[in-house]
């Protein structure tokens, strides 16, 4: 699957400019015409960069950046402020709003090509990152429900059996049916708890309205 880029220019022939370069270098791109545009985009294109001018009308790119790094939903998208701007003063602000890059027009297609592959791995690391904390945190959540599982279940099977044991044949043999599917959900129960508890690669499974369940088959 190709990256994916939203670009965020209210001049049409720079737009035009930048998606052609960057489709060129096999990128999907999206374009938007100010950062109000961005955002309605934004609800069903999910890029790994943004790529915004600053000086833009309805929404300008600063203010775009600033809704996006205040989102938990957006916040992780590397976002690239591409201003005529040159002052430190002017860099200082973009970088405390929250923008992860900052470039100066004009652009050159090379130096912009770079920034935006480092952005994109630093995007990917991150992601990564947060893939593997919440399997940690599954593997942990797992273990725990296994073990607070296995406790009161090997009470279950030892009293189970106490109550086998004192059973006299003619009583077993009425039982046998019932004590055959209290047996057979105890294995399927404890097979269930052992799979938790040595679970090594969690994996999320759609089950009913939006939720998800761990896969442990």
């Amino acid at each position: 699957m190709k990256d994916k880029i939203l670009v965020v220019e209210d001049e049409k022939d720079t737009r035009f400019i930048l998606e052609k370069l960057l489709t060129r270098n096999n990128y999907e791109v999206v374009t938007a015409i100010n950062g109000e545009d961005a955002l309605e985009i934004l609800k069903t294109f999910s890029p790994k960069v943004i790529l915004a001018d600053w000086t833009m009308p309805v929404l300008d790119g600063l203010a775009l950046c600033n809704i996006l790094k205040s989102d938990e939903k957006y916040k992780g998208i590397y976002f690239i402020i591409l201003t005529a701007r040159s002052s430190l003063k002017d860099r200082i602000m973009g970088l405390d709003i929250g923008a992860d890059d900052f470039l100066v027009k004009p652009v050159e297609n090379q130096e912009l090509l770079a920034r935006i592959r480092s952005g994109i791995r630093i995007f990917n690391l991150q992601n990564e990152l947060k893939n593997a904390e919440h399997n940690k945190a599954v593997i942990e959540m797992a273990c725990t429900i296994g073990h607070k599982i296995n406790n009161p279940l090997s009470s279950l099977v030892l009293s189970l059996k106490t109550i086998e044991n004192e059973l006299s044949e003619e009583e077993r043999a009425k039982l046998s049916e019932e004590l055959k599917t209290i047996n057979e959900s105890v294995d399927r129960i404890n097979k269930f708890v052992q799979q938790l508890i040595y679970l090594q690669n969690p994996q999320l499974i759609d089950y009913v309205d939006e939720n998800r369940m761990i896969k442990t088959d």
